[in-house]
């Protein structure tokens, strides 16, 4: 956890510091080419000139996207994850601000605003949620489209009078292993996901990271408060159609076109 067992972490950078941000493109998880590719074609079919992504962290999405000649542009909290986009292929080209994307406005307007991974869920009250749209509205042409991809709460899965719910057991191959479990408050939508990692030498490391979760329609509603429409909601980056079942979301909504 961020403190004084990693003292080389800036507080500036939030919930992810360098102890974090040096782990975070490692192999595997949401950075293998099955999960990235697919949403890079979206966007690039999306947009319609430059775009923007809120916490674009490591550049994950930013810099294949601009590998592909898209112009994009990036708000981002944590200076050690920022420092990192620059070192990938079409990470040079990202132009980065650093700054929280409730309030940091840039000059330019834009096709598209992206906000992906769950990202949403790290701003956590719903005040500042809203905030989130409105900034996205803010920096989009008429017409322009916003689009968050996030995770559904689990609640399903929670049996009565608990409120927990692991979504990650894995044994390490030479000893060792990582627990994952988030821990939900169903009356004030707060939940943590929690991230338990002991080493093959028998030492641990626990991290806590606070959420904040909203059912799609509460984004939508966010939306209507932001001067945006929903246009289109799929279970995931191929475009499949949500339903019930669905574990996750890719919502577009869309400002209104000029007149």
């Amino acid at each position: 956890m961020i403190g004084s067992a990693n003292a080389g972490d800036d507080p500036a950078d939030g919930w992810f510091p360098e102890s974090v941000a040096a782990g975070y493109d490692a192999p595997g998880g949401a950075n293998v080419p099955e999960i990235v590719t697919p949403a890079v074609d979206v966007l690039e079919d999306l947009a319609d000139g430059p775009v923007l992504e809120f916490a674009v962290g490591t550049g994950r999405i930013a810099a294949p996207l601009a590998a592909r000649g898209v112009p994009v542009s990036g708000i981002e909290l944590s200076r050690a994850m920022a420092a990192r986009i620059a070192g990938k292929p079409g990470g040079e080209a990202v132009e980065v601000v650093l700054g929280d994307m409730t309030t940091t406005r840039l000059a330019s307007r834009f096709s598209l605003v992206y906000l992906v991974f769950n990202t949403i869920g790290n701003v956590t009250t719903q005040d500042g949620q809203v905030d989130v749209f409105r900034n996205a509205a803010a920096h989009l042409r008429p017409g322009g489209l916003f689009v968050v991809e996030v995770g559904l709460p689990d609640l399903r899965r929670l049996p009565p009078g608990q409120d927990t719910v692991p979504f990650t057991v894995a044994p390490g191959a030479a000893g060792g292993g990582y627990v994952g479990f988030d821990q939900y408050d169903v009356v004030t939508q707060q939940f943590t996901s929690n991230h338990v990692t002991v080493s093959p030498d028998g030492t641990g490391r626990f991290r806590r990271i606070p959420f904040r979760y909203a059912w799609p329609a509460e984004l939508d509603l966010m939306a209507r408060i932001a001067g945006m429409s929903l246009k289109h909601r799929w279970a995931d980056w191929d475009r499949s159609e949500f339903t019930a079942e669905s574990t996750k979301h890719v919502s577009i909504w869309e400002t209104e076109p000029s007149t």
